[in-house]
């Protein structure tokens, strides 16, 4: 069984409204709002890169378990923003915090879900050596989309989140996970411009297409909604539990007409579900665990709360986890 020690989160301090997007692109404030939920979102300076993000959420998750960079046995990143293209962003953060000679890798490409799956491979990694795990979820997306392009660019957001796991001992128990994979729709969300099939060249960096980000929205959203919704309640079977059970969801923050749909599919309250999309739009895979932070932070989480995150990404990839607190 692994346990949540700490939490921590970090959002850089630029906001960026949309009023301010509107100055840029074809788009209103209502366009936007209407359409995603959004109102602003938070920008890195030009001096922080994913490293720095992803420490800064580092930090205070450690030291929120009470903790030393010492003490982690093993950092896990979910990230498609890395630092580099190799070697890995783990192996950075492994340095910059101090920790030992310990392993440390990313888990990329697997889109906004991939937080949710780091705490799957976490929860294993703990029951076969009972040690302290950091699993970080980060994104600086903002550096490298195209700022042209009015149907994604409006949407996202920089910030990363993170938490601490370890056998026992923690503020809340991971009690289990539910994760899958539909390798046949990867192409309608994606970034297909850097890879084998397509490198990056003169002709992909004239064409604009190393930052074109392909999304079919429609197709996106229905397979979001029933995604997420249909793990969620796999993982409620799993572990006993109903939907009125549940304190709160913490769902991607995606689209906000995404999280209501889920929320009507699954018969729950507003009150039921966590939304901050609205202060930072979509941040990936740092999405689930800065919002986490946030609601632990504010005390919207409590002792006794039944707390569930679902998550959906390209891939497609999808999970859901159930924490109590």
């Amino acid at each position: 069984m692994a346990e949540l020690l700490g939490f921590g989160g970090y959002v850089p301090e630029r906001v960026m409204t949309n009023q301010d997007w509107a100055a840029l692109v074809d788009t209103t404030d209502e366009w936007i709002t209407q359409r995603t939920g959004i109102k602003r979102r938070r920008v890195a300076a030009d001096d922080e890169t994913t490293l720095t993000l992803a420490a800064n959420a580092a930090e205070v998750a450690i030291k929120d378990a009470g903790l030393i960079p010492a003490d982690i046995g093993e950092i896990i990143i979910a990230t498609d923003t890395p630092e580099l293209y190799t070697p890995d962003t783990a192996a950075l953060l492994q340095h910059r915090l101090g920790c030992d000679h310990i392993p440390a890798y990313d888990l990329g490409g697997s889109g906004c879900a991939g937080f949710v799956q780091a705490l799957d491979i976490a929860r294993a990694r703990i029951a076969f050596s009972p040690h302290k795990v950091l699993v970080v979820g980060v994104e600086l997306i903002t550096r490298l989309f195209d700022w042209t392009d009015r149907a994604t660019a409006v949407l996202f957001g920089d910030a990363a989140g993170a938490v601490v796991l370890g056998p026992d001992g923690g503020r809340a128990r991971l009690l289990d996970v539910v994760s899958g994979t539909d390798g046949s729709q990867a192409e309608i969300l994606t970034l297909a411009t850097g890879g084998t099939r397509n490198p990056f060249n003169a002709a992909s960096l004239a064409a604009g297409d190393h930052n074109r980000l392909v999304m079919d929205g429609p197709k996106v959203f229905t397979e979001a909604v029933r995604r997420m919704s249909a793990s969620v309640e796999e993982l409620l079977a799993r572990v006993g539990k109903r939907a009125a059970e549940v304190s709160l969801v913490i769902p991607h923050q995606a689209n906000l007409r995404i999280i209501d749909a889920i929320r009507r599919r699954l018969g729950l309250s507003e009150e039921q579900v966590y939304v901050n999309i609205q202060e930072y739009g979509n941040t990936g895979s740092a999405t689930v665990p800065f919002a986490l932070w946030e609601a632990v932070e504010t005390h919207r989480i409590k002792e006794g709360d039944l707390v569930v995150l679902t998550a959906f990404g390209a891939g497609l990839h999808w999970a859901s986890a159930a924490v109590q607190f």
